[in-house]
């Protein structure tokens, strides 16, 4: 029941604005911790030693911290921490702005989606731009609320900030660059592990919403496709739910990367229609996994 409440007042909640510009939020307090040791210790020889034993440093602390939280009486914290820690509303927030900036203009749309995208949003065109919104709402729903949500189901608070630790560190150190291919080894690698199962799951819960069944065939050939071991998953599943190419030749810091499509015979014409429709995706998705939560619960 407490990751039912969890998943419930996130939906509610979201990130409310009044709170976060007051105290950091953890997830930014994380950040924090992994910024300073790519500051203090990311240099010299034995990077890839380095920066696994400051992974499995943080791992440890994060996990204790977890312990910790955990031995409250009650189920209060557990509820409030899951809740904070979980993305839906403020995912779905992020993307719909997409498509509300990108019907004002192709401009606005672009400043937009470069806020929730990390590849070069200047020369992107309208389908360009929506596509990236609805790559990161696919892949997202996955790193921000299914794992999440997974972990805690199996280890509790302990195991729900060990991978939000990990999530946060492979996206800051976790990159395949002269600076971080070594010191980011321990933390990409085990973020690809943590996520192994939620990205399947996501990819299952988001073809179990579509009217479609005869999807999941061509999910589980396309996902493959993708250049990463997890995130195709979600993104193939939102692919054949929407009718649409996602994934494909995107450029980051000035260099063209020629990634292959995923559903690449679907259509690359999309639009902020094509956003709003993600969104409605996000939300039957999450709904299914509240249901199947319930289901757990009571069996």
């Amino acid at each position: 029941m407490t990751l039912i409440l969890g998943l419930l007042l996130d939906a509610v909640m979201g990130e409310p604005r009044w709170l976060w510009s007051r105290v950091p939020h953890p997830a930014v307090l994380m950040g924090r911790s992994v910024g300073w040791i790519d500051d203090h210790i990311n240099h010299g020889a034995n990077r890839r030693t380095k920066g696994t034993l400051a992974f499995a440093l943080l791992c440890l602390v994060f996990v204790a911290f977890g312990l910790a939280l955990a031995a409250i009486p009650g189920h209060i914290v557990d509820v409030i921490v899951l809740a904070v820690l979980l993305a839906q509303r403020s995912l779905v927030d992020h993307v719909r702005l997409v498509a509300v900036a990108l019907r004002q203009s192709l401009p606005a749309g672009r400043t937009a989606v470069a806020q929730i995208v990390g590849r070069e949003t200047r020369s992107l065109d309208e389908p360009g731009v929506a596509r990236a919104a609805i790559e990161s709402a696919a892949e997202n729903l996955s790193d921000g609320v299914i794992a999440p949500a997974f972990w805690f189901a199996v280890g509790g608070l302990p195991g729900l900030l060990l991978y939000k630790i990990t999530n946060t560190a492979d996206s800051m150190i976790g990159y395949r660059t002269p600076k971080y291919e070594e010191f980011g080894w321990a933390a990409a690698r085990f973020d690809d592990l943590l996520n192994l199962i939620p990205a399947r799951l996501t990819a299952l819960l988001i073809w179990a919403t579509a009217p479609r069944r005869s999807a999941l065939p061509a999910v589980m050939a396309e996902a493959p496709r993708h250049r990463s071991p997890n995130a195709g998953w979600p993104e193939a599943a939102m692919a054949q739910v929407l009718g649409i190419a996602l994934s494909g030749p995107r450029t980051y810091d000035g260099q063209r990367r020629d990634y292959p499509f995923v559903n690449a015979e679907g259509r690359r014409m999309a639009g902020p229609a094509d956003i709003d429709n993600a969104c409605a995706v996000l939300w039957r998705t999450w709904a299914l996994a509240v249901f199947a939560a319930l289901i757990l619960t009571l069996f």
